[in-house]
């Protein structure tokens, strides 16, 4: 295991931000997932008007993710890494992919069904990600 850093450095600083896109990319997500139910029953209005302001914080946040999950691959060496972290780390980069395609397709459609198809997917894809980003982190 390698040993804990105690000085704030460039890589702490990196994983802050990513860690901070994640959480506001997949935190979002499960509580607007929550809020959704209750919203309905504040207006018809609420659910569309809290989910326009929440998109522009998550996809913020998803861009930091992404551009600091780039820079986190610049400083591994994956010449050196086993063929497991490499596999782990293109499902974690399909899902990825996956999560935010769902993501843009869900804020753009009028159809309910395919609405609620990729908010499931998108959220079970970030969800993965996540994981197998402890996956890689561990």
């Amino acid at each position: 295991m390698p040993e804990a850093t105690t000085s704030l450095d460039m890589d702490a600083v990196r994983i802050f931000l990513h860690l901070l896109g994640v959480c506001g990319w997949v935190g979002g997500q499960i509580v607007m997932m929550a809020l959704v139910p209750i919203l309905r029953k504040v207006s018809t209005d609420a659910p569309r008007l809290a989910a326009a302001r929440f998109g522009q914080v998550a996809w913020a946040c998803f861009g930091l993710a992404v551009v600091t999950g780039v820079w986190g691959l610049a400083a591994v060496d994956l010449a050196d890494k086993p063929s497991g972290y490499h596999v782990t780390l293109l499902v974690k980069l399909l899902l990825v992919g996956i999560s935010g395609a769902a993501a843009g397709i869900h804020g753009t459609t009028n159809s309910v069904p395919v609405r609620g198809a990729t908010g499931a997917v998108g959220g079970f894809a970030a969800l993965g990600a996540l994981l197998a980003g402890a996956v890689l982190g561990a």
